[in-house]
């Protein structure tokens, strides 16, 4: 607990520094109350990774069954997120964020609840309505826009961005810890109160004045196939190795996803207003972005995935320090305290030299943070020293993002350009923890056997170069050109134009 008590205070100091930073004006509640938003929406992703196996005995499933907890959230967080940052951009912005949060407090109740019952249905259901708070992230976005004064709106939106791979790593770093000490409903009611104190906190800060005009209309259509096409294919990703990446079953749903994705495309060129404007996915302002936002979160959750199973591997295979998940929870303390610390980090870079370069940072100091986790790791000490590097290195990648989107588009496009950008986030994060899988039982000696310490060695150094791939995919810039009402934005983060 004292990790996140912790956290908590960090986040709470930097709140106060961006006060500080700029006008007093009454923006500095609304910096507190998004970045506590965002941040139990992001905590609540990874919560229950490091106590899998508890879940699995108390609900009574197999260890592929336990992984819906996490599968389900990305899932509904995957779908929810572009549709709710579509709706903040036509409505309003605090709308979808009290609507987010209020999804976010009912499933973490009805998740508690499921647990003490032993109800496995119930508690993926709960996770199912969390992961619909996914729409907060896109949305805190926008609102951070419209509520913070120009000059310190740079290092609120680092600090937002960032909160999406802090609140992960803590995520982790607490669920072991909580549930030891007060068993596996602890982390659903933790982020209960989370998300009343941040439903709170919004009812408490001055109202804005409405900037969303509701005149516009809801693409149903491109929200049906674009959630059909991330179902197919995060179940294609989550569970390609589970049946068999040849079976018929996985074959179909690839072909699915392939069809869902070209109806998509189709309809979001012919509507008026698409759920999703292709232009800010791939075109020549966000590209490059998105592709490295992609590539760079398959090198972090393949990082975070096998470290829990590195040092939990039994010492009498020869390799690994037979931690319980508790303590592997403290060792991975340092990556979520630097991934922290590193949003103002961001911001500096960002106005002196702009925010690919923070970007660009990051994932240098990711790969070297990797390839060292691949060739040195026989000691705590090392483990430590890497895990604080790639807490640096990925608070810098992630907190630079929001300043990349954020200063590429217009303010009405906000909602849509950030919401694509988590979603891409998310995809990645699946196909990283897939990827680090599969590459690790592959060493294995036979089925049913250990993984091999080679397995690990290999899959660390793959993320590695997939960490220099995300810096090499933003050495050439797309044409970003300057955006009616965002000069003052771009001239806060830095960006060349």
């Amino acid at each position: 607990m004292w990790v996140l008590a912790g956290s908590i205070a960090a986040v709470m100091f930097v709140v106060r520094k961006l006060r500080r930073s700029g006008s007093r004006r009454p923006a500095g509640g609304w910096s507190l109350v998004l970045l506590l938003a965002a941040f139990g929406v992001a905590i609540a992703q990874t919560i229950v990774l490091a106590a899998l196996g508890v879940y699995a005995r108390e609900l009574n499933v197999s260890a592929t069954g336990a992984t819906w907890l996490l599968t389900a959230f990305m899932l509904a967080s995957a779908v929810a997120t572009p549709v709710g940052g579509r709706l903040g951009d036509l409505f309003g912005h605090r709308r979808v964020i009290v609507t987010g949060l209020a999804l976010l407090l009912a499933g973490s109740v009805a998740a508690a609840v499921s647990t003490q019952l032993g109800s496995y249905t119930g508690v993926v259901a709960g996770r199912v309505l969390q992961g619909l708070s996914g729409a907060v992230f896109p949305c805190a976005f926008g609102l951070a826009r419209q509520a913070i004064p120009a000059e310190r709106l740079g290092g609120v939106v680092a600090a937002l961005s960032a909160m999406f791979g802090i609140g992960g790593a803590l995520g982790m770093v607490t669920a072991g810890p909580l549930v030891d000490v007060a068993g596996p409903v602890a982390p659903f009611w933790l982020i209960a109160i989370l998300a009343v104190l941040a439903l709170t906190g919004l009812v408490r800060v001055p109202s804005l004045s409405a900037s969303a005009s509701p005149a516009g209309r809801v693409d149903i259509a491109g929200a049906v196939l674009l959630a059909g096409t991330l179902v197919a294919l995060l179940i294609v990703i989550g569970q390609g190795r589970a049946w068999g990446w040849s079976s018929p079953g996985i074959v179909a749903l690839f072909v699915t996803t392939v069809a869902l994705a070209a109806a998509f495309g189709l309809v979001e060129q012919r509507v008026a207003a698409p759920l999703v404007d292709l232009r800010l996915l791939i075109g020549p302002r966000l590209l490059t972005t998105n592709v490295a936002t992609l590539v760079v979160s398959v090198g972090m959750f393949a990082a975070v995935t096998l470290l829990p199973l590195f040092v939990q591997t039994p010492t009498a295979l020869g390799y690994g320090f037979g931690y319980s998940p508790a303590r592997t929870g403290l060792l991975m303390a340092p990556m979520a305290v630097c991934m922290l610390l590193a949003a103002p980090l961001a911001a500096r870079i960002s106005s002196a030299l702009g925010a690919r370069a923070a970007f660009r940072t990051g994932a240098i100091l990711a790969a070297v943070a990797l390839g060292g986790l691949g060739l040195l790791h026989e000691h705590i000490a090392e483990l430590l020293v890497w895990c604080a590097l790639l807490g640096l290195a990925y608070g810098l990648a992630f907190a630079s993002l929001g300043g990349l989107v954020v200063g590429a588009v217009d303010q009405e496009q906000t909602g849509a350009a950030t919401g694509i950008n988590t979603i891409l986030r998310t995809v990645g994060g699946a196909l990283g923890s897939v990827l680090a899988a599969v590459i690790v039982t592959s060493s294995a000696t036979a089925p049913g056997q250990p993984p091999a310490e080679s397995g690990y060695t290999a899959a660390f150094v793959v993320a590695a170069t997939i960490a220099l791939c995300a810096a090499a995919a933003t050495v050439t810039r797309g044409a970003v050109t300057a955006q009616p009402g965002s000069e003052t934005v771009k001239a806060e983060l830095g960006e060349d134009r």
